[in-house]
């Protein structure tokens, strides 16, 4: 279902799932320490009915944040689901509740229209991003590439959703290869729809370049190695592990590993060489056919 979902999701450019306010809260519990005195940007968000904007205008004075910026695109209406049929958007600039209430009021929410449609890659977005500390939101799943690629291109940190299969993207895997990007704390696996249903994925993480103490965490080994349960590879010369517990505690040459480890991976217990899709060497397979970009047991 979720995978079907996801494929979905592409097919259409349905980007249309919004983020739970629970889910939100699970996982930026973990990152208080960081927003003090910073700027956050949530920039693919109606930040009139956003769950991110709720989160961070409540948390606001417990946070210590300095401003809440929040952007949509092609949105107007005060709905939560866009249709997307205004070519101009709006944004906000919230300073925290001015008087000392919790959850702000209409008239302490600074809305203000953009001249253009609200993309994160419009210039007038690329300006609001660069008077930022720290982004966090939901971005396009069919846009991540490029979502990712403008972050980092500005030095900026962040806390995105992504789904699980961008981390073998070869623009992103790069990144996490070279420590630039890793796992967060979470999977998310309900989002809402447009019209008030639940889309379930079973694939779905947070992301991050903040240094967040789940990184450091060793992973904890048992198994010891043998040849006959740790074959090698025909066209790498590494060993094959099929599941991140079976890594053996005793190995410590090259092996090969589901792309889950990600969620475990610790640069202090392990070092990322790089992916099948570059290291594999060409080989031909049992149907006679040539198999390349992965790593090959027989």
């Amino acid at each position: 279902m979720g995978n079907t979902n996801l494929k979905l999701a592409k097919k259409n450019k349905n980007d249309e799932f919004y983020t739970q306010l629970s889910d939100i809260e699970n996982e930026l519990k973990h990152y208080k320490d960081f927003f003090k005195d910073k700027v956050v940007l949530c920039n693919c968000d109606d930040p009139r009915v956003s769950n991110f904007f709720h989160y961070f205008s409540y948390n606001f004075e417990y946070l210590g944040l300095k401003k809440l910026i929040t952007t949509c695109y092609k949105n107007q209406n005060m709905d939560l689901f866009s249709t997307k049929s205004s070519e101009k958007a709006i944004y906000l600039e919230y300073l925290g509740e001015k008087d000392n209430g919790r959850v702000p009021t209409l008239e302490s929410i600074g809305i203000r229209e953009l001249k253009g449609d609200g993309d994160f890659r419009s210039s007038e977005c690329i300006e609001l991003l660069k008077e930022t500390d720290i982004v966090c939101t939901n971005p396009p799943f069919s846009l991540f590439r490029e979502y990712v690629a403008q972050l980092i291109e500005y030095n900026k940190k962040f806390i995105i959703i992504g789904n699980d299969n961008c981390r073998t993207y070869k623009e992103i895997f790069p990144l996490i290869r070279d420590n630039k990007l890793w796992c967060g704390y979470n999977h998310v696996k309900e989002f809402k729809r447009a019209d008030g249903s639940i889309a379930k994925f079973g694939n779905i993480s947070w992301y991050t370049n903040l240094e967040i103490k789940k990184r450091h965490e060793n992973l904890d080994l048992y198994k010891k190695y043998n040849p006959e349960e740790y074959p090698k590879y025909d066209n790498y010369d590494a060993i094959n592990i099929d599941k991140v517990s079976d890594i053996p505690v005793d190995y410590y040459e090259k092996i090969g590993v589901p792309i889950t480890f990600l969620d475990k991976f610790n640069p202090e217990q392990f070092e990322i060489i790089d992916a099948d899709f570059n290291l594999a060497n060409p080989i031909f397979l049992q149907n006679g056919k040539k198999g390349t970009g992965r790593f090959y047991v027989y």
